[in-house]
């Protein structure tokens, strides 16, 4: 053996022995995604509860504390991490600022801690004689760790333990809590163990967390029938917005339309020189992704719009779609970001049996990646300059993992504000991926879980299940592509217990409109989820004036939201028996236990539905033995129930839901009863 090769192996020896010393073990950290691959979410103002398992050989004791910093601060703060049953500890901390921050655990054997406990349990003279001197080491090795004050009053402490002879002053001295309390904050962490990983949490603002998103389109928002809409005519639907209680107007692509292979009305597939074509059919000689429709107006007019909508205490949100018509300028410009077929056409979208033929894929296995990469950043990062703060992401689950991992990551960095949207709806797994990477909000199943068996395991993994971490749920009835069986045959009723559900088992959730509203419900054909006449492919003229429309009652609703902290998170969802199928019960209290919310829905749409709601009184905060009132926010009638079990009937023609708040009797000062 050369003497280098010693003089290594020596090394790596005492590496192994500095580490065989740290006794204390940290495992099971939680939460924590895929091993600390992933950050988890939350927003301002809320905390992350830090939990792990702590232990260590023998019996000593062992501390640890909770490390957190934002990512812009050099040094960590710490909390102590308090015991729970099984060796399992707790923290928490909150997050205040935008932007990320780290968090991890650092644990050690407490010699102090341990020698107080056995201190405590000693019995014999002698023994407690010893046992102090050995306890006076201890403090006066503190007392070398801390600064003057804390110092002199640990030595003076020490002295006191070596000096003093009685059995019972030792035992009172030793064990003496504002000494103990001095000493602690000076433990010796020489030896101490730190988790493996630095976990992360990603923080957005508030609205990423309880938002209600209204879409529409721009181009039929003309007060004229047959009319092309502007973004100056959407201005004028801005109003109209802002009293249904919306905070975000989403909008489809508002880009140039191409011309080649453009679609007509109802997906045909040869169209007129009338037809408008499909806004996801992006790009022509009037520009790309970062152009506006000429039809629609100008970046002016868009920026003038984005004025006036936060003017309104709305944000616009745009819709991204990485994908090119035939005539987009990066055909021509950029051939190697497309697949070409050996006849030497592009290769359009599909998604057999449907056919896009007026869609070109961009071809992100090209050579030239990463250049592509970066323009699709760019386009985020432009309409981020003209005010937008908001994107729905079209169709992501078919692009890379990495490149939205990467350009999110990227955007989020310059931008922690922004949110981003995932409408992708497809296989499970797919779908957590996409949220793990970035994604601030992800389209759910919702719009096809009708039965109460589904509704509630559904819902039960959203908000209980690990997923919950990264995941935020939105929940949307309808959108420009999926009108669903449920919608197309249960009339009125099935719309308003659609919006009631999508509204408060989330805390985002959005509506497709004036179509929700107005209850557009006629499929291009049967056993088709597609509108007939769908705004995807041709003008539409809304009456919103209507009188069947639910703009009242989509405004109360939103009122509701609003009014009520309880239905503003996801977490607090509760279930509640009942002995009808037809019958969903659940709950939502708030952080404060002072507004609980109790949801009651026929699922039913045709029939009239009663049946007995078996309520678990600790969720919701009730005395069992005391009368409370039901309070129905959408009707305003007032129920006075007592118990667990309570009555409840519902029909579909004119209230099939209730949205209770849930009021507790108490007794003034002046002797008379309340409800508060």
């Amino acid at each position: 053996m050369n003497v280098g090769t010693a003089q290594k192996e020596a090394a790596q020896s005492i590496v192994v022995v500095a580490d065989g010393a740290r006794r204390a073990v940290i495992e099971n950290v939680r939460p924590e995604v895929d091993a600390g691959r992933f950050p988890i979410k939350r927003v301002v103002g809320e905390s992350v509860a830090v939990e792990a398992d702590v232990f260590a050989d023998g019996h000593d004791a062992v501390r640890c504390v909770l490390r957190y910093r934002h990512e812009q601060q050099a040094a960590w703060t710490e909390t102590e991490m308090q015991a729970l049953a099984n060796d399992a500890f707790r923290a928490e901390f909150a997050v205040e600022e935008l932007g990320r921050y780290r968090y991890t655990v650092l644990a050690w054997v407490d010699r102090f801690g341990s020698w107080r406990r056995e201190f405590g349990r000693r019995i014999d003279p002698a023994d407690i004689v010893a046992a102090a001197v050995i306890g006076a080491a201890l403090i006066e090795e503190a007392a070398a760790r801390a600064a003057a004050a804390d110092a002199l009053k640990l030595r003076s402490w020490a002295g006191r333990l070596r000096i003093e002879r009685d059995p019972a002053e030792l035992k009172r001295l030793g064990l003496d809590e504002a000494l103990c309390s001095v000493a602690e904050p000076h433990a010796d962490r020489s030896l101490a163990s730190a988790y493996e990983r630095e976990l992360e949490v990603i923080v957005d603002r508030p609205l990423a967390r309880f938002s209600a998103w209204y879409e529409f389109f721009p181009r039929s928002c003309a007060s004229v029938p047959g009319k092309h809409g502007t973004l100056a005519d959407c201005e004028a639907r801005l109003d109209y917005v802002a009293e249904l209680g919306f905070d975000i107007v989403y909008l489809p692509p508002i880009h140039p339309i191409g011309r080649r292979a453009r679609k007509g009305a109802n997906n045909a597939l040869q169209s007129s020189s009338e037809d408008p074509g499909s806004p996801w059919a992006i790009g022509s000689e009037a520009g790309g992704h970062m152009a506006v429709h000429p039809q629609l107006g100008t970046l002016a007019d868009f920026r003038q719009l984005v004025a006036k909508a936060h003017e309104r205490g709305l944000e616009v949100a745009l819709d991204i779609a990485y994908q090119c018509a035939p005539d987009h300028p990066y055909v021509k410009a950029h051939p190697e970001w497309f697949r070409w077929r050996p006849d030497g056409a592009v290769q359009y979208a599909e998604n057999p049996p449907k056919k896009y033929e007026d869609i070109y894929p961009l071809h992100f296995e090209s050579d030239d990646w990463p250049r592509l990469w970066e323009e699709l950043e760019g386009v985020l990062e432009f309409w981020i300059g003209e005010g937008v703060r908001i994107f729905r992401i079209d169709n992501p689950h078919t692009k890379p993992f990495r490149f939205w991992e990467w350009v999110i990551g990227e955007v989020k960095r310059a931008h922690p504000e922004v949110i981003f949207l995932s409408e992708a709806f497809t296989r499970p797994k797919v779908m957590h991926r996409l949220a793990k990477l970035g994604f601030t909000q992800s389209y759910t199943y919702f719009a096809w879980r009708n039965t109460k068996r589904e509704l509630t395991e559904y819902f039960t993994e959203l908000s209980q299940g690990p997923g919950r971490e990264y995941l935020r749920p939105t929940c949307w009835p309808n959108t420009p592509d999926i009108l669903t069986e449920y919608l197309q045959f249960g009339g009125r009723a099935a719309f308003m217990v659609r919006l009631v559900l999508a509204a408060t088992l989330t805390a985002s959730y959005g509506i497709y409109g004036p179509a929700f509203e107005l209850m557009e419900r006629a499929p291009r054909e049967a056993g088709s989820e597609e509108y007939l006449d769908s705004e995807k492919y041709q003008l539409r003229h809304w009456d919103l004036e209507r009188p069947d429309s639910l703009r009242d009652f989509v405004a109360r609703v939103n009122r509701i939201r609003r009014d009520n902290p309880a239905l503003q998170a996801d977490w607090n969802l509760c279930f509640h028996a009942t002995d009808n199928d037809n019958l969903l019960c659940y709950s939502k209290t708030s952080a404060t236990p002072d507004n609980v919310i109790l949801v009651v829905v026929n699922l039913d749409p045709h029939h009239p539905q009663s049946g007995w709601a078996e309520l678990e009184l600790d969720a919701l905060g009730l005395e069992r033995g005391r009368p409370f009132q039901a309070h129905d926010l959408l009707s305003g009638a007032r129920f006075l129930w007592q118990g667990p079990r309570n009555f409840v009937a519902l029909d579909p023609q004119t209230a099939p839901a209730h949205v209770f708040q849930l009021r507790r009797r108490v007794r003034s000062e002046h002797d008379f009863d309340y409800f508060m």
